[in-house]
């Protein structure tokens, strides 16, 4: 989205960002969302049929009238309960920070209000399912063996999927990596998460076995594309630090692990789950499934709150309830 029309709103809205990133320690995806949806606001704002003056920034002119036609535009325009819930966070974010700041004397967000979101039920694979995940990439192992740079891909794609199920660690924590942050002997990994919360995540034989080998055979073949350099594949830190690689050396960004996880999971022909998240849902209802206690999954998926881990415990009822009325003869 371009930037508002009015060069103090783009102003107001760099500063927040500036906020979010340096003294709350935001996550990327938080902060550019905040921004994007500011940017939304302010244009709502500036619109002809708002009646702010042009000649001022439609930021600080706003009042609880402007922000509720605000959501209520949104809403007939059919947009998610989900989408409109984090753009109030944003506009609440932003004018509580605006009056601290002294740019407004008033907090027009106090009052607004939204309807809270439905939480969507995640897409889970089976254990079987899982199972034929992990198979196919080991059979893509054995079928590399002659190909020194595919064979070590296909050991890095082993064991990346591995690790994402083994721990139900972020997409973006796994590309954060380093080969320091693996401890193999207490088979755990240390995992820097949202708001550089640093956690400890326990990992099971398997895929400590897997990130070994890969490690050990694997990695430096793709290491020497680049040796020495700082280059990346789209995620930040130097390739020398990096636990998992791309294809050219660089640590392996986001996108590139969210493209094989996709790819394997699109093989498996009879699921709907899609991308690195899918696993880490995965990971949680069965350990909830397992017996797991809601603030040990908490713990392992670094939720700041219990809350958000509960959605969990729906997929897993849900799940008995099921079972429940397929297998008594009077559900």
């Amino acid at each position: 989205m371009p930037e508002p029309s009015h060069p103090a709103d783009a102003a107001r809205i760099e500063a927040f960002v500036e906020h979010l990133r340096h003294e709350r320690h935001s996550s990327e995806h938080t902060w550019r969302s905040y921004a994007a949806d500011l940017r939304h606001l302010a244009d709502h704002l500036a619109g002809p049929a708002s009646g702010t003056n042009c000649d001022a920034a439609a930021l600080d002119m706003a009042d609880l009238e402007d922000l509720r036609g605000w959501l209520a535009a949104m809403a007939a325009s059919g947009l998610a309960r989900g989408t409109l819930t984090r753009r109030l966070s944003a506009a609440r974010g932003y004018f509580g920070w605006a009056r601290r700041q002294g740019l407004r004397e008033d907090d027009p967000s106090l009052r607004l209000s939204a309807p809270a979101p439905k939480p969507a039920l995640p897409a889970v694979l089976q254990p079987g399912q899982m199972e034929r995940l992990f198979q196919t990439a080991r059979h893509r192992v054995e079928d590399t063996v002659d190909d020194p740079r595919q064979h070590a891909l296909a050991l890095r794609d082993a064991a990346l999927f591995e690790l994402l199920y083994a721990t139900g660690i972020r997409v973006s924590e796994a590309s954060g990596l380093d080969v320091d942050d693996l401890d193999a002997e207490r088979r755990v990994v240390r995992v820097l998460g949202k708001g550089d919360r640093e956690r400890t995540v326990p990992l099971g034989v398997p895929a400590a076995h897997a990130l070994q080998v890969w490690l050990r055979l694997g990695r430096p073949v793709l290491a020497r594309a680049h040796e020495g350099s700082a280059h990346t594949d789209g995620a930040r830190g130097p390739t020398q630090a990096a636990m998992f690689l791309g294809a050219r050396g660089g640590r392996m960004g986001v996108r590139q692990m969210r493209e094989r996880v996709d790819r394997a999971l699109a093989g498996l022909g009879d699921t709907s789950a899609r991308g690195p998240h899918a696993l880490r849902h995965t990971a949680a209802t069965h350990l909830l499934d397992g017996g797991a206690d809601l603030r040990s999954v908490q713990e392992v998926l670094g939720h700041s709150s219990l809350r958000t881990t509960q959605v969990y415990t729906h997929v897993s009822i849900d799940r008995l309830r099921e079972g429940y009325r397929q297998a008594h003869p009077r559900a």
